[in-house]
């Protein structure tokens, strides 16, 4: 796998996954892995679009599950083959959503795999439906763990306070007691 920051990447074609992926819980496992096999069954690269720090830390304060390192390694874990960890900055933060497709189409971007919530570009004008007119565009539904509840980010950072390993690493899909205690 390799590393890249924004814009520095160009790619003849390739499969993009894109979000915050903060912690890389199963449900993100999940769309990472269905991108992957899709950018197989093409015979094109697969790549991972991520953020660092996760908007959400970067505008509302909120821990930061994952390091940049760590998400590497996980995604290298995962198969990926490249990963870009976009630098999340007041600079990054004011780019027009035409500058985030500018530099997917420099990707070579032939389908893009994300979340439903997933906004991007200053205001989060951004939307699903502007990607979709750009690339093909595959919206992958909520990962629920077996009592029905959503696997997300929020609810790991939830079951922290409460200490509540069992779960946590349950979510996660990995042993986490390591990684937190140390935060």
């Amino acid at each position: 796998m390799r590393a890249a920051s924004e814009n520095e990447l160009k790619l003849k074609s390739s499969v993009v996954s894109i979000g915050a992926f903060d912690g890389v819980h199963r449900g993100h496992q999940a769309l990472i892995r269905q991108m992957v096999n899709r950018a197989r069954e093409l015979g094109v690269p697969s790549v991972v679009y991520t953020f660092d720090p996760p908007p959400r830390a970067y505008f509302q304060g909120h821990r930061v599950l994952t390091s940049v390192e760590e998400k590497l390694e996980l995604m290298k874990k995962l198969n990926v083959d490249y990963t870009i960890a976009a630098r999340f900055n007041k600079h990054y933060a004011l780019r027009p959503p035409e500058e985030f497709i500018k530099e997917l189409r420099s990707l070579g971007t032939k389908e893009v795999w994300a979340g439903r919530d997933f906004r991007f570009g200053k205001g989060q004008e951004g939307t699903i439906e502007m990607l979709s007119g750009y690339f093909t565009v595959n919206i992958f539904p909520f990962v629920t763990c077996e009592q029905g509840e959503k696997i997300s980010s929020t609810r790991v950072r939830e079951l922290l306070k409460q200490k509540d390993w069992i779960k946590i690493n349950h979510l996660l899909g990995r042993t986490s007691v390591d990684t937190f205690m140390s935060k």
